[in-house]
């Protein structure tokens, strides 16, 4: 539970501003929602329904680079019904962040379970500067976003536990870390994973105008480089200065810090000596040339067995050095306790794996009724016809781009549909596919921590009910919100300045074609 926002510690009332009104209306609004699970229920619902009216009425459109005629497909006919039949079970289990949650999760559990990261948080971070933590843990935000979807699971209630023991409101930790990851998903210091899928859409679709035309992946690197400095002062400022504030004072239990024993010392020692050993093997595995965990063809590491694997490489990240100090500080006796640690660690996502299956349907019968590619068709059509040039016209590329992502969250499916409709259409018009890819990167960022149809909302709201078991998908919204609010905000300016000085977006990509 937390303070009400608009009152003072001293008890007088103070009148909140515009943007609180409209942070309040928001979450009361969404609070008086259906519980996650029903809400979830209820949108599979009027997903099937809307399958059904807009298949009776033939409702199509063309797919922009296969020229294939994509229709509303009827899921509560005959073959619809029988596809929800067969489908049901392999949605929940084929679900992707259902693995990734459960394994990262054994990790971090036993290590959260066994004292690891409370220890590791008494004699590191919480003895650093005030000042540097919050950015530190946005910077790591940030980065994460190379192990791809992973970060979103890990850093959240990491960062929730470590503002917790700074005596600060622990969903503020877990909103920032999220809204970091998941919104600043463009913004990295190095190329990530999501570069050369993403450039993949934007090569070929460039070469419907221009066959001859070679770009590489980092054709956006310096805009993404420019983007983490920006997002990172943002971030920290909407915590410190909106939501922190708004959030109050946390009123529910929090663990109190003792100091360190000398046992705890010692298990700390111990895992940091097994975390080295481990990085070093995983060292060994990728960075020597054909090393095991690189591409076996290309010899890369960007799209990569290292790649694909982060999620068990960061268990065992997780796990041995958890391991390795449970046993030296006394904490596990014997593999008894082991296993009864893990299912501690696990009995908490029992409200998770509920979630996920409801939302799981959601998800698998939006993309089975082609709802989504149309909708996307549409709206790309809608924004060509407006007749903008320029940089307004990017500008409401990006405003288009952001919506349709509440509604199809992942980046390489919206820009499959995407791309062979803008990439084209902009280049006749003398703009370098890198600049079009950027501005999608903008608007595929911006809306991420509010949309439902991201995965790991649930989770979010899964881990936040460990601190307020009653915080509602309205609270959730509305404390997200400023986020995506500010990033929108700070990230078109920087777009627009780069876009009007016309400078480099990355190696082999600018504004205009050459």
């Amino acid at each position: 539970m937390t303070k009400l926002a608009g009152v003072e510690e001293l008890g007088q009332p103070k009148k909140p501003s515009f943007f609180q009104r409209m942070l309040n209306g928001v979450e009361k609004a969404g609070n008086k929602l259906p519980d996650p699970v029903t809400l979830f229920a209820l949108f599979t619902v009027l997903i099937l329904i809307a399958s059904a009216i807009f298949g009776v009425l033939g409702t199509s459109a063309v797919h922009p680079g296969t020229g294939e005629t994509i229709k509303v497909v009827n899921l509560l006919n005959a073959e619809g019904i029988r596809s929800i039949v067969t489908t049901l079970v392999p949605n929940f289990t084929g679900f992707p962040p259902l693995g990734l949650v459960l394994v990262v999760m054994l990790g971090v559990g036993l290590a959260e379970s066994t004292g690891l990261v409370t220890t590791f948080m008494k004699t590191t971070i919480l003895n650093a500067p005030v000042k540097i933590i919050l950015p530190t843990i946005l910077l790591i935000a940030v980065l994460g976003n190379t192990a791809a979807d992973a970060a979103q699971v890990v850093l959240p209630p990491i960062a929730a536990m470590i503002f917790a023991a700074l005596g600060r409101n622990p969903i503020a930790g877990l909103v920032a870390g999220y809204a970091t990851v998941t919104g600043a998903f463009s913004a990295n210091l190095i190329v990530s994973m999501l570069d050369p899928l993403i450039f993949g859409f934007t090569q070929s679709s460039a070469q419907m105008i221009d066959p001859s035309y070679v770009g590489n992946p980092a054709i956006n690197w310096y805009f993404l480089i420019a983007s983490t400095f920006v997002i990172i002062p943002v971030a920290a400022f909407v915590t410190t200065k909106i939501v922190e504030p708004r959030l109050g004072t946390f009123q529910g239990e929090i663990e109190k810090l003792e100091k360190t024993t000398p046992e705890e010392k010692r298990g700390l020692l111990w895992a940091g000596i097994t975390l080295a050993a481990y990085s070093a093997l995983i060292l060994w595995l990728v960075v020597p040339d054909n090393a095991i965990l690189r591409d076996p063809e290309t010899n890369g590491v960007i799209v990569s067995p290292f790649m694909t694997g982060i999620v068990p490489i960061m268990l065992f990240g997780f796990l041995l050095p958890a391991l390795a100090y449970g046993f030296a500080s006394g904490a596990l006796k014997n593999d008894k306790d082991v296993a009864e640690h893990l299912t501690k660690a696990m009995s908490g996502m029992g409200g998770y794996i509920v979630l996920a299956f409801v939302a799981a349907q959601m998800i698998a019968f939006f993309g089975m009724s082609n709802l989504g590619p149309i909708i996307a068709i549409k709206g790309a059509a809608f924004l060509k016809g407006i007749g903008f040039e320029g940089l307004s016209l990017f500008l409401g590329f990006i405003v288009i781009a952001a919506l349709i992502n509440l509604l199809i969250a992942s980046a390489s499916a919206k820009w499959a549909l995407l791309a062979p409709v803008f990439v084209p259409m902009f280049m006749l018009m003398g703009y370098d596919p890198a600049v079009t890819q950027v501005a999608y990167r903008v608007a595929d960022s911006i809306t991420n921590p509010i949309t439902p149809m991201l995965a790991y909302f649930a989770i979010l709201l899964t881990f936040a009910k460990k601190y307020d078991k009653n915080i509602g998908i309205g609270t959730l919204i509305a404390t997200l919100l400023p986020y995506s609010i500010a990033f929108a905000i700070f990230w078109i300016i920087l777009f627009s300045i780069w876009f009007l000085l016309g400078l480099p977006l990355g190696p082999g990509g600018g504004i205009m074609l050459p």
